[in-house]
């Protein structure tokens, strides 16, 4: 079983799925930290679009009918790797017990302005 999951409460494109449940597990895009209200990122510090991204993977889950308790796995591009220290600040306060696994990497195509890209992989067995 497949499934596309959409959702507007959070940003997408015609070109990619915003998520993808299969059997069990939800598989989420990587999703940058653009604040849906402006249409724009939101903000210039690498917190902020942490924190904004985590906030469009959750409306994602949500909309697949899952929680961040559910995610078994992310993945973090970052377009510059002195970015780690404030992207690992802001992503300790949304998995403060058990977090999920992850992966850290450079984020390989230059997005004007995106500082990180964020995937995740929920289980729901």
């Amino acid at each position: 079983m497949r499934q596309v999951i959409s959702t507007p409460d959070a940003p997408g494109s015609p070109l990619y799925s915003q998520a993808v449940r299969a059997g069990e597990h939800v598989y989420i895009s990587g999703t940058a930290g653009i604040d849906l209200s402006t249409g724009a990122l939101a903000g210039s510090t690498i917190q902020e679009q942490t924190r904004q991204a985590l906030a469009n993977c959750k409306a994602i889950l949500h909309a697949a009918g899952a929680t961040l308790e559910d995610v078994v796995e992310v993945g973090v591009l970052l377009t510059s790797p002195t970015d780690f220290a404030g992207m690992n600040d802001e992503y300790a306060t949304w998995f403060p017990a058990a977090p999920p696994t992850r992966s850290v990497a450079k984020l390989g195509v230059e997005i004007p302005g995106v500082l990180v890209s964020i995937r995740m992989t929920a289980f729901l067995g």
